[in-house]
């Protein structure tokens, strides 16, 4: 075994902005670099909560019986044997915060992490989706589904891929600090990720999506399994989905406008026209990239079915270039559609009856008096 286990996320130009490094203490190499990180890492903090998670998987394991916190303590002492308690489990380093975290190790963290879902999702069901691989193209409405996705552990492999980095603007919608302005979309993800759980695999396209790497973010290291594709660009909107149509790969779309879902199951219809028809199904990428500004917007409005966007949107709409720079989009709406991407991907990863089309969940029109 390595001194030191280390999962990359791949494609950053400087590794450490998303590396986290393992340290399983019972090893002396292993201890010995966790040792001097820590002498030479003046501003280091440490975080020991082990006890605490200990107590909380001897709760959960004996869910029948009311048990006294002094019990609790004895029942973790003996489920860690002889052995010293800094050497049970193991401990993570965040670098960019400069954090060193005790944790359970990966079997009995993901059970934890898990165990209030069941059983909305069982532990047959999370076995299944620890197999499957996501990958989210586009980091609003993406971000919020990544997270989602994420917390709910519904899958063991994020791919996730966007050129852009965060500017001020983008706290309307995105969950990030002030302090990760300039960075990276996906480098915010990846450590947002990390930090909910190290041992989740994300696999970063830190450069966006283009002709040249379509086919590596749909299926190097293993076919994905859905794709959620919430970018702006027209051009890849089109590229992804014939691609993924090829591959028989299902797609998912929220525009967070009146909680408006598509769904694609091109492992169920590989003949199924692009975007239920409303796109030419010859319409090609490089086509699209010499259209002019005009003729993608009529693009996307066909997509969008212009008649069916809400009023706002539709007004915002001939604003753009005038006194707004570009789409609209809330908060709320982007969280709401991350919560049904996260949904929908786990009903379609579960091989649920999730059909093809388009849905609304629109608070606007549910909420009317």
């Amino acid at each position: 075994m390595n001194p030191i286990e280390a999962r990359h996320w791949i494609s950053a130009e400087d590794k450490d902005l998303k590396t986290v490094s393992f340290f399983h203490l019972s090893f002396p190499e292993q201890r010995a670099a966790f040792e001097e990180l820590i002498q030479h890492t003046p501003a280091i903090q440490v975080y020991d909560t082990i006890w605490q998670q200990l107590q909380e998987l001897m709760k959960t394991r004996h869910p029948a019986e009311k048990l006294s916190p002094d019990l609790l303590q004895q029942k973790a002492a003996a489920h860690i044997g002889n052995g010293p308690a800094d050497e049970y489990g193991v401990w993570v380093y965040y670098p960019w915060s400069q954090r060193l975290v005790h944790i359970l190790d990966e079997a009995e963290f993901v059970e934890m992490r898990t165990s209030r879902n069941q059983h909305k999702i069982t532990a047959a069901e999370i076995k299944t989706l620890a197999a499957k691989k996501i990958g989210i193209i586009g980091l609003s409405v993406g971000q919020s589904a990544a997270l989602t996705l994420a917390i709910e552990r519904l899958c063991g492999e994020i791919r996730i891929a966007d050129f852009d980095t965060l500017d001020l603007s983008n706290l309307n919608r995105i969950r990030a600090g002030i302090h990760n302005i300039g960075l990276p979309k996906t480098t915010i993800v990846a450590r947002e990720i990390a930090e909910i759980d190290p041992f989740l695999k994300v696999t970063c396209f830190e450069k966006g999506i283009t002709e040249d790497n379509i086919e590596d973010f749909l299926q190097e290291g293993g076919r994905l399994d859905v794709l959620a594709e919430e970018c702006d660009s027209m051009d890849i909107k089109i590229l992804s989905r014939q691609r993924a149509r090829a591959m028989g790969i299902p797609v998912v779309m929220e525009t967070s406008d009146r909680g408006m879902m598509d769904i694609e199951r091109f492992d169920q219809e590989p003949q199924r026209p692009l975007l239920h028809g409303k796109v030419p199904d010859d319409l090609s990428y490089t086509t699209i990239r010499q259209f002019s500004g005009e003729q993608r917007m009529q693009v996307a409005l066909n997509i969008l079915d212009y008649d069916n966007i809400s009023e706002k949107l539709r007004s915002s709409i001939h604003e753009i270039g005038k006194t707004i720079t570009t789409w609209p989009q809330l908060a709320s709406a982007v969280a709401l559609g991350g919560a049904m991407v996260a949904h929908v991907c786990r009903e379609i990863c579960l091989e649920h009856n999730i059909p093809s089309g388009r849905y609304y969940v629109d608070p606007d029109q549910l909420f009317k008096l």
